[in-house]
């Protein structure tokens, strides 16, 4: 199996689930995208001040993006 070395590039940064939404919102899309920094759970402290960023392939960048302006035009939308 050939391995892929494409080079990952964050696409938003936020509490966690605001990153799991968009990497919903991205899995919609056919756009595969990781959350990092999740993982790293602290008892303490409320989910929301967890910071982690979504990746995605640099080849996905650019459509990523325009997801995320969608999704941010969207809520600007709501307000």
């Amino acid at each position: 199996m050939k391995e892929d070395k494409s080079k990952l590039i964050e696409v938003f940064q936020g509490s966690l689930w605001e990153a799991e939404l968009v990497k919903g919102l991205l899995k919609d899309r056919g756009i595969t995208a990781s959350i990092q920094n999740g993982l790293l759970v602290n008892n303490t402290l409320p989910e929301s001040a967890i910071s982690v960023v979504v990746v995605v392939n640099e080849i996905d960048f650019e459509a990523a993006m325009e997801v995320i302006r969608e999704r941010e035009n969207a809520d600007g939308a709501a307000d």
